[in-house]
């Protein structure tokens, strides 16, 4: 709890009773901002996330050209559609923007705030809530990203490491010297899977960095690496069970 038994965000906080504001409409809006940024804060949330979210609500907020306790679902609508439509964005991200819409204006309506009560006070009406599922997308696919950069299932990727062990096989049968770097870069694609490490991370790992993982519960995670760039502090993970 804040002062006066208020929470972090809430009105009260950032405006004074009773006190005429020079420019009520624009700084009463910057008030909210602020009081959704400390509300957000206050629940651990990523700085990153808190200002994202800060700028798709001053997006909207110049698209529509009029503050939250005017907004209408009806703006959300055909702001989220000129995003599809004249910009191309992915469904994510389009489903991203409403949802910072939403948060905020779940915000500013909470009577715990008393933004409603402010901005009935002051300009004789309130916000309410413009974001709801029959005008936003549902996530209801695990992944929305682009088809081509989508990750592989367990069978696409038993089949790509059969492929570069077959490669390995081919290019030896051939007597060609190539086979070994086709038999090096099999091996690091399973390593990284293995490990889970990261570009950088796989292409900094060294042999003095595998070796077995004495708090491993069974033989078939016995093995471990470190990884990181970071020579002096290297994380070490377990290797997964069926590599």
């Amino acid at each position: 709890m804040g002062l006066n038994g208020s929470v972090p965000g809430a009105a009260r906080l950032l405006l004074v009773d009773g006190i005429a504001l020079l420019r009520p409409e624009e700084q009463v809006f910057t008030a909210m901002l602020t009081g959704f940024a400390n509300q957000q804060l206050a629940r651990n949330l990523a700085r990153t996330t808190v200002e994202g979210r800060e700028n798709t609500v001053k997006a909207f907020t110049a698209y529509v050209n009029t503050y939250p306790w005017n907004w209408t679902p009806a703006m959300v609508e055909e702001w989220l559609g000129d995003l599809r439509s004249l910009r191309d964005l992915k469904r994510s991200t389009i489903r991203s923007y409403s949802e910072a819409v939403r948060s905020f204006c779940h915000f500013v309506t909470d009577p715990l705030y008393e933004w409603t009560a402010t901005c009935e006070e002051r300009f004789g009406t309130h916000p309410v809530q413009v974001v709801h599922e029959w005008n936003t997308a549902v996530h209801v696919q695990d992944y929305e990203s682009d088809p081509k950069k989508r990750a592989f299932t367990k069978a696409e990727l038993h089949a790509f490491f059969v492929h570069c062990d077959d490669e390995v096989a081919r290019i030896r049968s051939l007597g060609r010297k190539g086979w070994l770097p086709a038999f090096r870069d099999a091996t690091v694609f399973k390593t990284a899977y293995a490990y889970g490490t990261r570009r950088n991370e796989t292409r900094m790992l060294d042999a003095a960095d595998f070796g077995r993982n004495r708090t491993a519960q069974s033989s078939a995670s016995t093995a471990g690496a470190r990884s990181g760039s970071a020579r002096p502090r290297r994380a070490r993970r377990p290797s997964a069970a069926e590599y």
